[in-house]
């Protein structure tokens, strides 16, 4: 597995973004049957200012969010609710599914609003992304119930607590 790390933000490093990563995107290979010696994958860890920046660019939303994904392959599912395509291998054999982006304030706010630990909110909004490059979405409701599930099941094989269900 390769996870092309850029850390725009030094408390990233403090954080371990890197390992919560892999752990995260091999959670996800386990889960989803995927060699993860031939997943690569590119992960920026930013702030609040450069995510609203690439927020506003691609999604016109002028706004911070926690993680922004761009796969590299289309493998949304045509039909609503039902498990997207599996990603096809370069001319090497290489599963390369794309970027993802992950804002630094937004998060820890986000898990103290929460109760929960950084690490573990940020564990989930790292597979949260991961799926997102395989094709998962939120959008309609039936897709947000698997991709809810999907994340449920790899964060509970992690040891982190379903972040869906409220205590």
């Amino acid at each position: 597995m390769v996870i092309e790390l850029f850390l725009e933000d030094p408390r990233w490093a403090d954080l371990g973004l890197l390992v919560l990563a892999e752990r995260g995107l091999e959670g996800v290979c386990t889960h989803l049957d995927l060699p993860a010696e031939r997943v690569e994958v590119s992960l920026l860890g930013c702030d609040d200012a450069r995510i609203t920046s690439r927020n506003r660019d691609f999604r016109d939303k002028p706004n911070p969010t926690n993680v922004l994904s761009w796969p590299s392959q289309d493998l949304t599912s045509e039909n609503a609710g039902a498990t997207p395509d599996l990603p096809e291998p370069d001319v090497m054999g290489d599963l390369c599914l794309g970027d993802v982006a992950i804002a630094y304030e937004t998060c820890v706010q986000e898990a103290k609003a929460a109760q929960k630990p950084v690490s573990d909110h940020v564990l989930h909004l790292l597979v949260h992304g991961f799926l997102h490059l395989l094709g998962y979405d939120h959008e309609i409701d039936a897709d947000a119930a698997l991709m809810e599930r999907v994340e449920s099941e790899i964060l509970g094989k992690l040891g982190v607590s379903d972040p869906y269900t409220t205590d």
